[in-house]
């Protein structure tokens, strides 16, 4: 798809046509950078967006108990051998 530069102020830019908006979901904001001779647009989020609200889901639901079965010490060597600090 082709598209031009425009003069934005002090600035230029360019309209991202809706269908590429479309196809790559970007949204408000995004990030924006040179990569080998050209600009990598990428959409700007938080990493564990959303993680606290999920996990209030899960513990309301009883979801957050551990999988694994508590594990027991395997032989006498691991138990005379560890000491806290």
């Amino acid at each position: 798809m082709k598209t031009r530069i425009v003069r934005i102020g002090n600035s230029q830019g360019i309209r991202i046509p809706k269908p590429l908006l479309e196809q790559t979901g970007l949204q408000d904001e995004v990030e924006i950078k040179p990569e080998n001779g050209s600009l990598v647009i990428r959409p700007l989020h938080q990493p564990r967006t959303g993680w606290t609200v999920a996990f209030q889901k899960m513990s309301s639901a009883g979801d957050d108990t551990l999988l694994d079965e508590e594990t027991t010490i395997a032989s006498t060597w691991d138990r005379d051998q560890w000491e806290w600090q």
